[in-house]
């Protein structure tokens, strides 16, 4: 299986990071740092997983393309 986009972006409103997986309904996550989001995200994603798993629903295919930005360099 292909792995799932992630978005991670600053919030000034939650003052921290919040990312999400498009592809993965309820799917996201919180953090201090970018670091800490992409960790938490990909325990949301191993958890939301098994839930579906659980509930024997189909695992959505990833619909986008991983990608990684690298700012700054």
């Amino acid at each position: 299986m292909k792995d799932y986009h992630i978005n991670i972006f600053y919030s000034e409103e939650d003052g921290g990071y919040v990312a999400d997986i498009p592809d993965l309904e309820a799917c996201s996550a919180f953090g201090k740092t970018p670091a800490e989001t992409l960790r938490q995200v990909e325990i949301a994603k191993s958890a939301r997983l098994e839930a579906t798993r659980a509930e024997n629903k189909p695992i959505p295919e990833p619909k986008y393309r991983p990608a990684i930005y690298m700012v700054g360099t």
